[in-house]
């Protein structure tokens, strides 16, 4: 036992003062005909969780952890195997997600790399046979090495290229072997610092040439996990080509790789493109790309992604309308992309960040639901557009209307008058809701 001095944490409801209990998550709770767990999906981010030390660019590692004082790299890697289960077992966490180099260390070349990722998947298999937990999705780390110093799929060295090609492949070997639900792509460095030194043209048609490589390997495999892109706008890039989900949609829709990606909507990912969250997954929503979430937020003063855990209840709640109105995230879920913060460096502010989290959504899930069922929210949207449900706004909708019938209208008429938007109270109703259900 890697945790032995915590216990399996339990719900206690609203009024409880424990840190190491559940105040509104309740994983068997029925919301909207689904239990809580069924909606959030859970997941546990296995490089933050395990991986995070507290090392800033200032400052050495803060985090107390049971494996921090093992040398060996492989055995270090095997306690962690350990850990990820209980971790999530005690918490209640069905999920876990990983980068390949987050479980095994990398050595001199692929193949020794290789050799040792697969000792620790046969161990992940062999607690995957005792244990609920599952992972929920996989991705390759193609940013932390030297060699990606100039990309990866975007790479102007095509020793580079097939690197990743190789890793990727294995990747997606693992993902399958392991049951994975999704796959993850993340560009970190495949973007740009200056147009000076950059073919932007090529750089973009190799990516759409490495996907096309990619869904094509899932394909003979037989991998049917949901392929994710997870844009960022930039950071370490300076520009990064998946800017946000609007950017890599037409990427996507342009090369003939839509029918195979959706999301994977990050929260700070969304500020640092100067959009909200809701923003992100509202544009996924509506296009039929919302695949899965990295439940994080950022710091509004500082310009980069701070991975903090999700406390913000009205964030939370306006990304669950947009959850529930997509139906639920499956096969995807809510991973905790966030880390604790550097100074919260002992053992149990690791289960109390990720309790604070899932409360977090589990109060904004209720709020939704309330805010759905009431229909105030969407009544009041259905009415401001009702000019376009009869007659000349019915023909527009419809493709009856062109500018000749749309002129002959309005030559000899004043427009109907306008109407009061009402943010303030109707973001008034979301406040409402929240605080209804702290009650």
């Amino acid at each position: 036992m890697v945790f032995k001095n915590i216990r399996t944490i339990g719900y206690e409801g609203r009024d409880s003062r424990n840190p190491l209990a559940f105040k509104y998550y309740k994983a068997d709770e029925v919301v909207l005909g689904r239990t809580m767990a069924d909606w959030t999906r859970f997941a546990a981010a296995y490089w933050h969780t395990l991986g995070a030390d507290g090392t800033d660019m200032f400052g050495w590692g803060t985090m107390q952890r049971p494996w921090t004082t093992i040398s060996d790299p492989m055995e270090k890697a095997k306690v962690k195997v350990d850990a990820i289960f209980e971790f999530c077992e005690k918490l209640g966490i069905l999920f876990f997600c990983f980068h390949d180099r987050d479980i095994a260390p990398e050595g001199d070349t692929l193949r020794e790399t290789n050799r040792s990722l697969d000792v620790i998947v046969g161990l992940i298999e062999d607690h995957m046979k005792t244990s609920p937990v599952r992972l929920l999705w996989g991705t390759a780390n193609m940013f932390s090495n030297p060699r990606f110093v100039h990309g990866v799929a975007s790479s102007c060295n095509a020793d580079i290229f097939a690197f990743a090609a190789g890793q990727v492949k294995h990747m997606l070997e693992v993902s399958k072997r392991l049951g994975g639900l999704n796959y993850v792509f993340w560009g970190g460095r495949e973007g740009y610092e200056t147009l000076l030194n950059t073919d932007s043209r090529l750089e973009q048609d190799n990516m759409a040439r490495f996907f096309h490589m990619a869904v094509d390997y899932a394909r003979e495999i037989g991998f049917t996990g949901q392929f994710l892109i997870e844009p960022k706008a930039f950071e370490p890039s300076k520009h990064q080509y998946d800017f946000d989900a609007a950017n890599a949609l037409a990427f996507l829709r342009g090369y003939s790789l839509d029918p195979f990606f959706k999301f994977n909507i990050e929260a700070n990912h969304a500020t640092l493109a100067g959009h909200t969250f809701q923003h992100e997954l509202r544009y996924c929503r509506i296009n039929g790309k919302l695949g899965s979430v990295d439940a994080n937020q950022g710091d509004p003063l500082l310009g980069w992604d701070t991975d903090q855990m999700p406390t913000d209840a009205y964030t939370s709640t306006l990304a669950m309308v947009e959850v529930i109105k997509n139906g639920g995230l499956q096969p995807g879920g809510l991973n905790f992309d966030a880390k604790v913060r550097r100074a919260s460096f002992e053992l149990d502010d690791l289960f109390i960040g990720h309790i604070a989290g899932m409360d977090t959504f589990a109060l904004g899930l209720r709020a939704a639901a309330k805010l759905i069922d009431s229909g105030e929210l969407d009544g009041f949207v259905e009415q401001r557009y009702a000019s376009y449900a009869t007659g000349i706004g019915k023909d527009i909708v419809d493709g009856r209307a062109d500018f000749a019938s749309l002129e002959a209208y309005i030559l000899d008429r004043q427009p109907a008058p306008s109407h009061s938007g009402r943010q303030e109270y109707l973001e008034t109703l979301v406040t409402q809701a929240i605080v209804d259900c702290l009650h």
